[in-house]
């Protein structure tokens, strides 16, 4: 897989089950790893999509009234190889510097020589150009209704959804449709949606040939559109910009955000290796009007978000649901709603 790191002291299990995930490596910088165990209610999808996992310290013992078994015997139960005793500080400045890249995990029987697992590794495919989407998404529609009444029918494009961005949208009164990847625009209007969510996923934009194509025909019959993560790039892709593979990424739950309108600075869990090409604050023409790179990263600079003036859409490039944290990013499913009052 794709060796990468990712920076959150806490939320390994939520990690682990983000699809967006599938392909890599991860490493963890956090020293100390499973120290509260697994539990039943924290996965965001239905396994562990990581292809390795990384950390230095692995818990001997977990302990969390929540915990279920232990870290190490869930990635066994889920066959997900694991390395433990490694200096991951070091590991991660050598990806800092020279880039997310391809890596192995050996063991027992596939133990080589070091030419011949460096081969292994060479030989698999690269994140650039790697379509990953159609293999994390659902196999068939499934709606998620509120408890309550419903304000709002949402159709959201399941591009590697986390389980925690349905249930903030029926906290609001939403009730969520999650349809395939592959879904047509015929399929999307049959549910009669108020609005459309692009949700977070794995791979390189520029292979959603698909979902971008879908997301201009929402666009030109200006339904109301929400996208987080890959859902930014493929919005984007929509409005016309490019995107590009970035060196390292962002990956963890602390990562500063800045709005260009307010100048507010939002803390935020982040999970992509890809950005769109954009500076901040600045404002372009799209096939759909005038739109705006609407947020930036105080790290690096790189586009965080996009808002459209002549239709009613906009994105962003970290999870605003974050079941681990930090959720300064909640009130974005707020504005997403308050675009779908206005449009009704």
């Amino acid at each position: 897989g794709e060796a990468v790191f990712c920076t959150g002291m806490t939320g390994y299990q939520e990690t682990l089950t983000d699809p967006s995930y599938h392909g890599q490596i991860v490493v963890q910088t956090a020293p100390q790893i499973g120290n509260t165990g697994w539990n039943d209610e924290d996965d965001e999808s239905s396994k562990i999509w990581v292809n390795g996992y990384v950390v230095r310290d692995p818990a001997r013992t977990p302990s969390n009234w929540r915990s279920k078994r232990s870290l190490d015997e869930e990635l066994v139960r889920q066959g997900i190889v694991g390395i433990a005793e490694v200096d991951t500080r070091s590991l991660t400045r050598h990806l800092r510097e020279l880039g997310a890249m391809r890596a192995g995990v050996f063991s027992g029987d596939a133990l080589g020589t070091v030419d011949d697992m460096v081969a292994e590794v060479l030989a698999s495919p690269k994140m650039e150009g790697a379509d990953l989407a159609g293999q994390v998404t659902t196999p068939k529609p499934y709606v998620i209704s509120p408890s309550g009444d419903v304000r709002f029918r949402v159709v959201a494009l399941d591009l590697g959804i986390k389980s925690n961005t349905p249930r903030q949208m029926v906290k609001r009164g939403i009730e969520v449709h999650v349809l395939p990847s592959t879904s047509t625009l015929d399929e999307l209007l049959a549910v009669e949606p108020d609005g459309v969510f692009l949700s977070n996923g794995p791979g390189d934009p520029a292979t959603t040939t698909h979902a971008t194509e879908l997301t201009k025909q929402v666009l030109g019959r200006e339904i109301p559109l929400f996208g987080i993560c890959f859902g930014n790039q493929v919005l984007g892709r929509a409005l016309g910009l490019d995107t590009y593979k970035m060196r390292y990424g962002h990956r963890g739950i602390n990562i500063p955000v800045i709005d260009v309108a307010t100048k507010s600075v939002a803390i935020t869990a982040q999970n992509h290796g890809f950005a769109l090409e954009g500076e901040p604050g600045q404002r372009f023409e799209s096939p759909f009007g005038a739109a705006q790179v609407s947020h930036y990263c105080a790290n690096d600079g790189a586009v965080e978000g996009l808002r459209a003036f002549d239709v009613p859409a906009f994105s962003v490039q970290y999870h605003p649901e974050a079941a681990a944290g930090p959720h300064d990013a909640a009130p974005l499913f707020d504005d997403f709603v308050s675009l779908m009052e206005k449009k009704a």
